[in-house]
């Protein structure tokens, strides 16, 4: 099955992946922002692994949220 190319979504389908795609953007803007201004001793676990958990989509942003912040 060959992989599917822009032009053979439909409208619908395209709207779709812009508004997911957007979604993952700003999940994963907020969390960093959070990640910024939150004092570490609120964090748990170390600030860098959470930046660099917080781009494995969409999993990273969600467990930052969930069990990160203290």
């Amino acid at each position: 099955m060959a992989q599917k190319q822009w032009s053979d979504l439909t409208p619908p389908q395209r709207r779709a992946v812009i508004a997911l795609g957007a979604v993952e953007v700003v999940l994963t803007t907020a969390a960093l922002v959070s990640l910024a201004r939150t004092p570490a001793e609120r964090i748990r676990g170390p600030k860098a692994a959470w930046v660099g958990g917080c781009f494995v989509q969409p999993a990273g942003p969600i467990a930052y949220f969930l069990v990160g912040r203290r």
